[in-house]
């Protein structure tokens, strides 16, 4: 190819966006749950053994949800807020929120990996247990990091109820 055709070329050398999925969300990206636009400003990888799972930090205005996404048997997807629900270590076997009862599914420690506003707890370990009311309808969520345990109300949604935009390639 000469010169005058690479001048004059209609072809634009821009580097494609990759289509993203709820397994491979970037902080800046764009989150379109519920008919609201969220940007991605904080995303945390935890390992746990050989497993890992994902929550993305959303942030629409003032109001913050997280996205919670692991790959099992298949993709499992929830939306969470945090809740003030004092609770510690050792987590209880079962425990009760808002007239629910919810039982331990799991728990054990795990090692994360930060980034974005969530680049402060890089390299850190959470102790972490999660729960589910016996219909698998609503769940709770609490991580201890140091001496102070977060609490977060979740549920699940489908992964056709997001749209992901890139906002960088």
């Amino acid at each position: 190819m000469g010169f005058f055709s690479k001048l004059f070329s209609s072809k634009k050398d821009k580097p494609e966006l990759k289509e993203r999925t709820a397994l491979t969300i970037q902080v800046g990206d764009i989150v379109t749950y519920d008919l609201v636009d969220y940007e991605v400003v904080g995303k945390i990888t935890y390992r746990d053994g050989g497993y890992e799972w994902l929550g993305y930090q959303l942030l629409e205005g003032n109001n913050t949800i997280w996205l919670s996404a692991e790959m099992d048997d298949e993709l499992e997807l929830g939306i969470y807020k945090k809740i003030q629900l004092p609770v510690s270590i050792p987590y209880p076997k079962e425990i009760s929120y808002e007239n629910r009862k919810y039982y331990l599914e799991e728990s054990g420690k795990a090692n994360v990996v930060g980034e974005g506003r969530s680049a402060n707890i890089n390299g850190t370990q959470t102790h972490y247990a999660d729960y589910s009311d016996s219909e698998e309808e609503h769940f709770l969520s609490f991580e201890t990091w140091g001496t102070e345990t977060e609490a977060s109300y979740g549920y699940p949604i489908e992964e056709f109820e997001l749209k992901i935009l890139a906002g960088t390639i």
